[in-house]
């Protein structure tokens, strides 16, 4: 990944790409990959974890999807398991690019600013314990400046950073 990633932007600056790669092989882009393919199905799991969702689990369905990859490169090698890989590496990224460097983004302009950095509250908790959906607001000056939801605290954290960050610049306009 970390190969691919920098062949694809040399210039980009090492934190950037570290970010990058290390969103695109979480498990929440995983498990959204897992889902893409149809991966829940397939599992082989005991009949409580079935019965509690376990098909639609995010962790079983990375490691299923890190299994399958495994399985591509044992039996083909590596260029065979980058052929799989590559073509999700940089939808991927690209889709993701914003939203990893929102937090970081909403930061700095708030430092700029002279203003305190954002505080994350977490305010809730939704859905089945296998596909959870988080709750987060984002504060700045003692104020809610944006909330949003994901399926893990990060995400939605982000999510409300990039939200943050769009209300800031609209109100520069």
């Amino acid at each position: 990944m970390a190969n691919r990633l920098f062949r694809s932007d040399p210039a980009a600056p090492e934190g950037v790409l570290s970010r990058t790669r290390s969103h695109v092989v979480s498990s929440e882009a995983l498990a959204r990959r897992a889902r893409e393919l149809d991966l829940g199905p397939a599992l082989r799991l005991g009949h409580g974890e079935d019965q509690s969702g376990g098909r639609e689990k995010p962790s079983l369905l990375a490691d299923a999807l890190e299994a399958v990859i495994g399985a591509v490169f044992v039996d083909g090698g590596l260029q065979a398991a980058r052929e799989l890989v590559e073509p999700w590496i940089g939808a991927e990224a690209a889709d993701t690019m914003d939203a990893l460097d929102a937090k970081s983004n909403l930061q700095e302009s708030l430092q700029s600013q002279g203003l305190e950095p954002p505080f994350y509250r977490h305010v809730g908790r939704d859905g089945p314990d296998h596909d959870p959906v988080f709750h987060v607001e984002c504060w700045v000056g003692g104020r809610v400046v944006a909330a949003a939801s994901g399926h893990s605290k990060k995400e939605a954290e982000r999510r409300a950073a990039a939200r943050a960050l769009a209300g800031l610049e609209n109100a520069d306009r």
